[in-house]
């Protein structure tokens, strides 16, 4: 092997990018949100249709149904309608495989939702006790985030951030996004992390409050503000799948910037990376 040369020697590094209480408050999110998103299409299946406005009774089309039908040759088939467009689902969305393995009509399937069976009341059981866990984990993190100075600190864009923002977006499209330049969150990665944090958690949760009948006895006509409950579970669901949405694309950055490196820093807040040491 070749003698080393101090003047060139690449070494690994590693510097603190998670504090302990981040990482925690971050895998407590995780496990809260697969199981609340499963437990949430449990709920939905027991009324696979969104609607708009105060009552699913008012006579005009739902925006989106799934159900089930025959066939011309007498098969039953799942069908998704989104607005008014009919789609042959079956296998997926309206029509799939039971827990005897049979096709059965249901919105979702049984693989995705909490629990597997048709069980309205246990869903919402789930749903509720998650949701709880995500508020109070939240405030947790927001507190944190303040009392840490995390949030002025490393989320608040700053003026050279607003100036970046152009080659930002050419770096990620360009897939860019690894070694120095990720010890600092770009201007991208503020906005949908500040976005998802003061937006979308927010008003997921203001809305699934919506379809409180106890909240809205004890403060009624609150809802009309979102069009009527109807309306409030129609946002409250299109939410819910943006933040799906969200989760998808930071774990397809996570992979390509780096999946172990990545990971290990989530669990052990260490972050690795390469450069240069002089003699």
């Amino acid at each position: 092997m070749p003698p080393h040369d101090a003047a060139t020697r690449v070494q690994t590094t590693g510097y603190l990018r998670h504090t302990w209480p981040v990482r925690l408050m971050h895998w407590i999110n995780v496990l809260a949100f697969i199981l609340l998103l499963m437990s949430g299409l449990q709920i939905f299946n027991a009324y696979p249709a969104l609607n708009w406005g105060k009552s699913s009774y008012s006579g005009r089309p739902p925006i989106l149904q799934m159900d089930a039908r025959m066939d011309a040759q007498g098969n039953p088939m799942g069908v998704t309608r989104v607005f008014g467009h009919e789609f042959n689902t079956t296998g997926v969305l309206g029509l799939s495989a039971g827990m005897d393995g049979q096709p059965v009509q249901r919105g979702f399937p049984a693989w995705i939702t909490l629990p597997s069976q048709q069980w309205l009341a246990m869903g919402r059981r789930w749903h509720f006790f998650f949701a709880w866990v995500l508020v109070i984990n939240g405030f947790a993190y927001i507190a944190y985030t303040l009392a840490s100075r995390h949030l002025a600190r490393d989320l608040m864009p700053t003026r050279a951030d607003w100036r970046s923002i152009g080659q930002s977006i050419k770096d990620h499209l360009l897939l860019r996004n690894a070694g120095e330049a990720a010890r600092h969150y770009n201007i991208l990665q503020k906005l949908t992390y500040l976005g998802v944090i003061f937006v979308l958690f927010p008003l997921v949760i203001l809305l699934g409050w919506a379809m409180s009948p106890g909240l809205n006895a004890l403060f009624p006509g609150w809802i009309d503000v979102f069009g009527g409950r109807q309306s409030a579970r129609t946002i409250h669901f299109v939410v819910a799948w943006l933040l799906v949405g969200f989760v998808f694309i930071h774990l397809f950055e996570v992979v390509i910037s780096g999946f172990w490196n990545n990971l290990r820093s989530m669990i052990t807040g260490r972050y690795r990376t390469e450069g240069s040491e002089d003699a």
